[in-house]
């Protein structure tokens, strides 16, 4: 099944024209201003829902621009798109795929079905064999070629392969089981591997090979540098099916690598790897936090999941998140958006999200085709808790660019210290303040600040800002937390209405590289065909690999 296009031009639609007028009304509007004619501001512009606190108050918008994005998300059949979804239609239409990431979180006995099949089975199958996989390793029944017990986990993949799980360990290390070492392996440079390994004894070493195809350049060529790496301490290559498990459908390389096809852990064409870490990709964190703790993150998705597809839209955190940021985006123009989590543990949340957010709406034509007039995905970037505010906060409170912020709080420490809890979560609720609220020059020049400095002490304000308050970071809540971000995407390319599932973008580089790299390999200056710069730059690689270069 494939879903039809026949969505008007989203400039056209009522609702956006509405929404073009409106803006000219309301541009100039300040946060002060709209909080002090609105006591109950703070508590109206709040929703809540699966444990999650969303306040939207300080975004520059009133009843009337929320009743008009609503409608605009009506015009643009986002309802018909997310049952869509979630009946296993073909809504990535330039792959002819369904997009079912929301079944690898759907509990037993619920029925999502794709090309008249339910995946259901297949999914919790593949959960089970990954549990009793992990429960081997940590309790130390695996063991290594020499009768070792595993006790370090390296997963080698890249992008969504990668970026899921290393954001997934380092958030819920907390509940990671401290006797294993998890390293993670994505970058082609040598060094990554060589880091990754220095320390680490082969006879105690598991890896994980994350590559659907078992063909991704950059994986496949870490992957065989870990098996000589393991077999120059091993030498005999029966060691590999003791020391390396994949995730992947090609069975006939994985064999061909030494991997015995029983290791080997499935996932389907109807993921995409952005959407994958809940699935097999995710067997290192699975192994790092145990089975248990796994299912609870894959209940938090499954929470947010079932309230995206049932929640009334002016109620659905996803759909309200999602409209308020295309309002930034297209209206405001705002071109970045600054994700701020004050948790230590989701330091590297912001990079998985910017693979989610810019790989699924960095495009520039519509589902039909035709090239979009207006923007799409923005740029996502940010660190966590007080380190950014020694860093960049500075450009977002007083430079000249918008800078819609996501702060994303807890209530309650994992490592209470302390004053620590306080002091941090005051520093989120006073930032979120001071880009609303800024700092008026009259104020400055109150507390005495001589007239000649009062400029550069002035904030504007203005500065728009989400707040999402969870109780306590566990792994429920961050699979609650990931599935609001993906949901709030599909929402805007849904209204942009633009193929949010595919990734084309990529494959460029990819084909230029593989012909650049056997030029390198053999020097063939002579046979260059690129543009005059490209080939220079081949050309002075060639010559700083000659033997006599430095001499």
């Amino acid at each position: 099944m494939r879903m039809e296009i026949s969505i008007a031009p989203l400039t056209t639609l009522p609702a956006w024209q509405a929404l073009e007028t409106h803006y000219s009304k309301v541009r100039e509007l300040h946060l002060r201003k709209l909080f002090a004619d609105d006591a109950k501001r703070g508590e109206r512009m709040t929703a809540e829902a699966v444990g999650i606190y969303f306040d939207y108050s300080k975004h520059r918008i009133t009843d009337e621009t929320l009743r008009l994005l609503l409608q605009l998300a009506e015009e643009s059949t986002l309802r018909a798109r997310i049952d869509a979804m979630f009946r296993g239609e073909k809504i990535n239409v330039t792959e002819k795929r369904a997009v079912l990431h929301v079944a690898l979180r759907a509990p037993q006995g619920q029925s999502i079905m794709a090309e008249g099949k339910d995946v259901v089975p297949q999914v919790r199958a593949v959960l089970a064999r990954m549990a009793g996989f992990s429960n081997r390793v940590r309790s130390g029944e695996w063991k290594g070629h020499t009768g070792k017990r595993i006790r370090n986990v390296i997963n080698i993949g890249i992008g969504g392969s990668d970026l899921g799980p290393v954001m997934a360990y380092e958030a819920l290390r907390f509940y990671s089981q401290r006797d294993l070492t998890f390293r993670f392996v994505s970058n082609v440079d040598g060094t990554d591997f060589a880091e990754a390994t220095r320390d680490l004894d082969p006879e105690e070493t598991l890896f994980i090979i994350s590559s659907k195809t078992f063909t991704t350049l950059e994986t496949m060529t870490n992957a065989h540098t870990a098996r000589d790496w393991l077999l120059q301490t091993l030498k005999h290559p029966a060691a590999v099916a003791r020391h390396f498990v994949t995730v992947s459908t090609n069975a006939m390389e994985v064999t061909k690598f030494g991997i015995d096809t029983a290791n080997m852990f499935e996932f389907w064409d109807w993921v995409g790897g952005r959407y994958s870490m809940d699935s097999a990709i995710g067997l290192s964190t699975m192994i790092a936090i145990g089975p248990d703790h796994f299912r609870a993150m894959l209940n938090g998705f499954h929470q947010m999941d079932e309230h995206f597809r049932t929640a009334p839209f002016e109620r659905n955190l996803p759909v309200l998140m999602g409209l308020i940021g295309l309002w930034n985006n297209n209206f405001f123009g705002a071109q970045t958006v600054a994700v701020l989590p004050y948790e230590q543990y989701l330091k590297r949340f912001p990079a998985y999200l910017q693979q989610l957010t810019m790989e699924s709406n960095g495009k520039h034509v519509t589902l039909a085709g035709t090239e979009v007039d207006y923007q799409t995905g923005p740029i996502y970037w940010g660190e966590p808790g007080t380190n950014g505010q020694h860093s960049f906060y500075q450009l977002i409170h007083q430079g000249t660019k918008l800078i819609p912020c996501d702060f994303i709080g807890f209530l309650r420490p994992l490592n209470p210290l302390g004053r620590h809890h306080d002091l941090l979560f005051a520093n989120m609720l006073a930032q979120a303040e001071a880009l609303a609220f800024g700092k008026t020059s009259q104020e400055v020049q109150a507390e005495g600040t001589p007239t000649w400095l009062a400029p550069h002490r002035t904030f504007e304000g203005n500065r728009p800002s989400s707040t999402f308050l969870l109780e306590r970071l566990t792994p429920e809540a961050l699979g609650k937390l990931i599935a609001l971000y993906e949901h709030s995407v599909f929402t805007q390319g849904a209204i942009w209405g633009i193929d949010s599932f595919d990734q084309w973008g990529v494959e460029l580089g990819k084909a230029l590289a593989a012909r650049i790299i056997p030029e390198l390999e053999a020097g063939a200056e002579g046979q260059l065909t690129h543009d005059g710069s490209t080939n220079t730059l081949i050309k002075r690689y060639g010559r700083a690999k000659e033997p006599s270069h430095g001499r």
